[in-house]
């Protein structure tokens, strides 16, 4: 299972590649969008309990409007956020910044502080527990090679919204995950990225 999941990791990171490498946003989202399906569907490091019987996730047509590049307002007081796990022990988190998200809300950008250190954004939106999944969404994850891009040096992240997709607990209760915490979830609806998980 340890190669499984570090081939996983390898293709994840190589999808995200690809669709920084487009110039057309809608068209990232496609390619994106065929390559979380095929390793959902395929690989044995899927959180799918019974890949070879799910028809893969839904995804929402994609909207321009909810794609930001942004800065990230790094004015913020220190926050530390632990979570724990039943494989990681406690997971440690420290809010570097927010990023403000005109007609969305704000979002908190958080570091893990374990080995490694990596970016992590959660969303949790006001369709969770219906259209989307209850716990949130993840947008940012640096550490497992979700990364959309942006200028770290210039302390900006591309924020696309269209791009949320489910953590593995949304699959499988093998998983524990963290979830979106209270400054990461926005009143909105955000009927786009990858929606509910169907059996």
């Amino acid at each position: 299972m340890s190669l499984e999941t570090a081939d996983w990791r390898r293709r994840v990171f190589a999808l995200y590649e690809s669709v920084r490498a487009q110039d057309d946003p809608a068209q990232a989202h496609k390619v994106w969008q065929t390559g979380r399906d095929e390793l959902l569907k395929t690989h044995p490091a899927s959180p799918v309990e019974e890949p070879s019987t799910y028809g893969g996730p839904e995804i929402g047509a994609y909207r321009p409007e909810l794609r930001f590049d942004v800065a990230i307002d790094n004015d913020v007081e220190p926050v530390r956020w632990e979570v724990p796990s039943a494989t990681d022990g406690v997971i440690p988190f420290s809010r570097i910044g927010v990023v403000h998200l005109p007609d969305v809300g704000d979002l908190d950008v958080w570091w893990l502080e374990s080995y490694g250190g990596g970016l992590f954004v959660p969303v949790k939106d006001a369709l969770a527990g219906k259209l989307t999944y209850g716990g949130g969404r993840y947008l940012i994850d640096t550490v497992k090679g979700a990364d959309l891009g942006g200028d770290f040096r210039a302390g900006r992240l591309v924020i696309d919204l269209n791009f949320a997709y489910n953590p593995s607990c949304a699959y499988s209760a093998r998983w524990t995950c963290p979830l979106a915490p209270k400054t990461n979830t926005v009143a909105v609806e955000l009927p786009v990225g990858e929606l509910t998980p169907q059996p």
